[in-house]
């Protein structure tokens, strides 16, 4: 009965998600689902993102939390449209579903007109992974600070990733981190992600990440 359950709730999911996807490409949207462990700096990826190119992409956010807005008050300090989901309205759960996407994007007023959607999933490297939005992409933030196993440990998400972006590299001075190692470790369980280090607090290597979206918000115009 519980194995009944659980395909009925993803099949429902996917449904939605489906139908998220069908509304985003009607739009000429391109949609990233934006996923890390807590503290790996995804946030302040997306400000450095917006402080860099905000001029030549319009923008939205769907930022997710158990609770609090404060990551969805940084974004909207960059002007960018921003609707904040507490999960803790819907059992505090550990990550979003696409019937949350759903709602969310029915808060943005009619007239808003977004290039690039990030969906900023909840905090966790297992939970989201297994819940499709009606993204284009999946990337995922990785914190030097994590250490070099989080790849191995936490297959899933970044089987699924598109990109893999290895954040606050301007630490590794300070750290017994070997960078080689999460590529190495990230590859073998996913060939084919992209992988771009950064410092989103400096700007060092951002312009890799910043042609990566352009190209890919392009294809979508």
């Amino acid at each position: 009965m519980e194995v009944k359950i659980l395909q009925d709730v993803m099949r429902a999911n996917d449904q939605i998600a489906q139908s998220n996807r069908k509304i985003f490409n009607d739009r000429k949207m391109f949609v990233i689902n934006l996923m890390s462990s807590p503290g790996s700096g995804k946030t302040t990826v997306l400000e450095k993102t917006f402080e860099l190119i905000k001029n030549e992409i319009k923008f939205g956010v769907i930022e997710g939390d158990v609770k609090t807005s404060l990551d969805g008050d940084r974004i909207a300090k960059h002007g960018v449209p921003v609707v904040q989901i507490h999960t803790e309205l819907f059992g505090g759960a550990c990550h979003l579903d696409a019937n949350m996407v759903k709602k969310a994007w029915n808060l943005f007023p009619a007239n808003t007109d977004i290039d690039l959607l990030f969906i900023e999933n909840i905090g966790n490297l297992v939970c989201p992974a297994g819940h499709s939005l009606g993204e284009d992409k999946n990337v995922v933030v990785l914190s030097v600070t994590e250490g070099e196993d989080k790849p191995a440990k936490y297959p899933l998400i970044f089987r699924l990733a598109h990109v893999l972006i290895i954040n606050k590299t301007d630490l590794l001075p300070y750290l017994d981190i070997d960078v080689k190692a999460i590529i190495k470790n990230a590859r073998e369980i996913n060939p084919s992600i992209e992988i771009i280090e950064v410092s989103a607090k400096t700007g060092q290597g951002m312009d890799k990440w910043l042609d990566w979206l352009k190209k890919s918000a392009e294809t979508y115009k």
